[in-house]
């Protein structure tokens, strides 16, 4: 794909509203794409849960997707396969960093959608792994 070609298809891009936000609160999966310095997109199929006009994300501390968002806080949200296989448009939004009581709520909404997945297993992933669990929100743009 052409630079020419890579910002037609930028254009396609539409800021999320509170309103397209709710078109993800059945999607298990969305893929989430996070950019390097040099402005590529990297795209991660993570679960979601949509709660109070945000949507939560649990990551772990050393992920690059984290160390992505902590450069530049805008991503792409577009509803997936839990392979990363895309399945609808993509919207621009915002990515943030959660901490105290926000975490909390955010950890609530993941395991209430994702009991056995993320309320067990990823969990448990994270602990034997010596991780630190993360929490995002996705915001509209």
């Amino acid at each position: 794909m052409t630079h020419l070609a890579l910002r037609l298809c930028d254009c396609d891009k539409i800021n999320m509203s509170a309103e397209d936000l709710q078109r993800f609160v059945k999607q298990r999966t969305v893929l989430l794409t996070t950019f390097r310095r040099d402005g590529r997109g990297v795209g991660t199929p993570v679960n979601i849960a949509v709660e109070n006009g945000r949507g939560y994300v649990r990551t772990y501390g050393s992920a690059w997707k984290l160390k992505r968002i902590r450069n530049n806080p805008a991503v792409e949200l577009a509803p997936s396969t839990a392979r990363g296989k895309q399945t609808g448009p993509a919207v621009r939004a915002r990515a943030r960093i959660l901490n105290g009581e926000e975490a909390e709520r955010a950890s609530r909404a993941i395991d209430r959608k994702h009991p056995l997945l993320h309320g067990i297993i990823v969990r448990m992933f994270h602990r034997l792994r010596r991780e630190q669990t993360v929490y995002l929100a996705i915001e509209p743009a």
